[in-house]
């Protein structure tokens, strides 16, 4: 869990706060003219509204967007954990290449038979091969 979830978790709890401080405030001036009392509640209500609607509206929303690129972007270290710990393991290194080739997300992951394409025609070019 991020430190923005957490805060945008909070933030319906500062309006309940928020509300309770403006109800406290209301029940000072109650003895006032009743333009000021419902002045007092409103501004209690509004806290919670802003509190509720800033966590459900913008904080969560962008947390929760950020936790999905910070995924995406880091997903590269755990493909080529994978891969290093296979070939750590004896496999050999189509095997190794087959593994960290899983551990792609399913909507970007290549064919068995692209994969395998690709590590031949760079084992082509290393190799003294024509192939580009």
């Amino acid at each position: 869990m991020t430190t923005m979830t957490r805060v945008g978790d909070s933030l319906p709890g500062i309006g309940i706060v928020a509300a309770v401080l403006g109800i406290v405030v209301t029940m000072g001036a109650i003895s006032g003219p009743v333009e000021q009392i419902g002045e007092h509640v409103a501004a209690a209500l509004t806290g919670t509204f802003l509190g509720v609607l800033c966590a459900y509206g913008f904080v969560n929303p962008i947390a929760q967007g950020l936790e999905q690129i910070n995924a995406e972007e880091s997903r590269i270290f755990y493909v080529t954990k994978a891969c290093v710990v296979a070939f750590a393991k004896g496999f050999s290194p189509i095997v190794a290449v087959e593994f960290g080739r899983r551990a792609i997300f399913a909507e970007a992951r290549p064919t068995f038979g692209e994969m395998e394409a690709a590590c031949k025609s760079l084992k082509q070019v290393k190799g003294g091969g024509t192939a580009k």
